[in-house]
């Protein structure tokens, strides 16, 4: 099984130096990975030094020094970066690591794709067309298929918990209107498959939140339980999947609660980020589900307010990498 190649992100964020600190916890346990990104921005990141980075020209040549220095497959920026200050002149090469990376797990050179944090507004001001990471990845990877699964569906995990969503970055207006049965069957699948096969949980159990409070209350309190969550459950039942709900959303994360399932499938953004951070704030991970190729990240963005200052903790990155590679075990 190959290394894992991460991603750089924005490198005007702390991408830079969670992925130097990174490094350094992980240099001689491993799992082993290389940086797809600008060499330079690494060597000058706090903490950091040129010393500390190994340019290479292949994934093949990762493991013979792992613990010596930081492998970089050196993309360079067309045009200097400074720390905390983004800048959409940066986004051609951040869209171009991310592209490497995911090419290069598609063709098995690597066991999969760790990716640092990235800044949507930047990326848009360079005509970027993809709301987020996950969105771009599912483009990425469409012409391949995998198990029938109807990808990207992102998931957070944090300790013991951990949730997949329906919809992502949607405002909450419209939320409800981007709700279908189709939706909830399609991401409850993915889920249910992505558990069994990634995380190695055999028979799979999912609680589903309802969208209103108290989920609906039969639908006193909003119609969407009763005529979207509710068919979409008996149609995974009916599919084979042990999903349970809707459950008002205020009662689902208490830690007795969270023993009786294995994910929690939620409806919109906050709903599933909210306890995620509650439960872990520095250490969650995002594990996109569907996809033909393993995939984490850090939950947490580009912090361009702390950049450069030396103070930002790799957590989360550390995390996602650990995690990457149990996935990948679990898929060879």
């Amino acid at each position: 099984m190959g290394p894992l190649a991460l991603s750089l992100g924005d490198p005007a964020g702390i991408g830079p130096e969670i992925v130097v600190k990174a490094w350094r916890a992980l240099k001689d346990t491993g799992p082993a990975f290389f940086v797809v990104g600008d060499a330079a921005a690494i060597a000058s990141a706090p903490t950091s030094a040129a010393s500390l980075v190994r340019k290479i020209s292949s994934p093949e040549d990762v493991r013979a020094d792992f613990g010596g220095a930081i492998p970089v497959l050196d993309l360079p920026l067309k045009a200097p970066v400074v720390a905390g200050r983004p800048s959409p002149g940066a986004a051609g090469s951040i869209v171009q690591w991310i592209e490497t990376a995911v090419g290069l797990a598609l063709s098995r050179t690597v066991a999969g794709v760790v990716t640092a944090p990235i800044a949507k507004a930047p990326l848009y001001e360079a005509g970027f067309r993809f709301p987020g990471h996950t969105e771009f990845l599912g483009e990425l990877t469409a012409a391949t298929a995998y198990d029938g699964a109807r990808g990207p569906i992102m998931m957070l995990t944090a300790a013991d918990l951990r949730v997949t969503l329906v919809t992502v970055h949607e405002p909450l207006a419209k939320v409800a209107g981007k709700l279908s049965i189709e939706a909830v069957v399609n991401a409850g699948l993915v889920t249910a498959q992505a558990l069994r096969r990634d995380f190695g949980i055999a028979q799979p159990r999912l609680a589903v939140a309802g969208l209103n409070p108290h989920a609906g209350e039969s639908g006193a309190i909003g119609r969407e339980e009763v005529e979207i969550v509710q068919p979409a459950i008996r149609a995974l039942k009916n599919l084979g999947v042990d999903a349970r709900g809707p459950y008002p959303s205020d009662t689902l994360f208490p830690q007795e609660v969270r023993a009786t399932y294995d994910a929690a499938l939620c409806l919109y953004h906050d709903q599933a980020l909210i306890p995620v951070k509650m439960l872990d704030f520095w250490g969650g991970v995002n594990v996109t589900l569907g996809l033909p190729v393993v995939r984490t990240s850090p939950d947490h963005g580009t912090a361009f307010d702390i950049a450069g200052r030396g103070i930002a903790r790799a957590d989360s990155l550390i995390a996602a990498i650990r995690l990457a590679d149990e996935i990948a075990r679990r898929r060879a």
